[in-house]
């Protein structure tokens, strides 16, 4: 009885690829029975390097190194590779690491303003020819004047708001919260009026100071900025959680 072995090799295999001129680690799929000098030519649209100023060298699964893989007539499946081996191309063409990934280094098209807004294959031509955003005069104006009215309406909250009130806090999406008014004014970090709040839970998100600038002091995560017709005030002692009951 013939007790005989068969070996059924895949006629493809999966590699990973390195190169020197790229920090990047791709796969690919090849044949093997691919010859070296027609892998080079794949490669060298993969890496970018030039096919006849390559080096092959053929890593194991775990990253040792096996061999080079030098002989341009053999092929791929003469050499001891298997899925997830390595192929590390070396080029000797002068290319640099990040040499086709850098874009610093790419002459950049730049257009003037004016130029752009004579064109009338772009998105600013676009929107204008169909009066979008800001080319809709109507809309644009009806927006100005809304603002113009909520920023009255916050300076008016905002004035009847003083330093040292206890408050309430609501906040739309989030939870209700109590606190002490500590600020009232305009800020460095963004326009408008706004109240700055030490709460009575670490529910904040600073310690009263914002960008380097100090608008009033208290612990760590219970100071927070809020729109001034987000705040309320009025008698809303801090809640006992009972922390002095044994």
């Amino acid at each position: 009885m013939d007790s005989g072995v068969t070996v059924i090799t895949n006629p493809t295999v999966n590699v990973r690829l390195t190169s020197t001129i790229s920090s990047f680690e791709v796969q690919r799929r090849f044949s093997r029975g691919t010859s070296i000098a027609e892998l080079k030519g794949k490669l060298e649209m993969i890496v970018g390097a030039p096919a006849s100023c390559m080096d092959l060298e053929l890593f194991s699964v775990s990253d040792k190194f096996l061999q080079r893989m030098d002989d341009n007539e053999a092929l791929l499946g003469s050499y001891p590779v298997d899925d997830d081996c390595r192929i590390h191309v070396t080029d000797r063409s002068g290319g640099q690491m990040g040499e086709f990934t850098d874009v610093s280094k790419v002459e950049k098209f730049e257009l003037s303003d004016d130029a752009y807004d004579k064109r009338t294959d772009t998105a600013r031509s676009f929107m204008k020819k169909h009066r979008v955003g800001r080319f809709n005069e109507e809309e644009t104006a009806k927006k100005k004047a809304e603002n113009a009215v909520r920023d009255e309406e916050q300076k008016a909250a905002a004035d009847a708001i003083a330093v040292g009130s206890r408050c309430k806090v609501q906040v739309p999406g989030q939870p209700t919260k109590l606190g002490t008014v500590m600020y009232v004014g305009t800020t460095d970090f963004k326009p408008g009026y706004w109240v700055g709040v030490k709460y009575d839970e670490p529910l904040g998100k600073h310690n009263g100071t914002v960008e380097g600038k100090q608008y009033f002091e208290c612990e760590n995560k219970y100071g927070a900025f809020v729109k001034p017709l987000s705040v309320t005030v009025g008698d809303f002692p801090e809640e006992d959680y009972g922390l002095d009951e044994m």
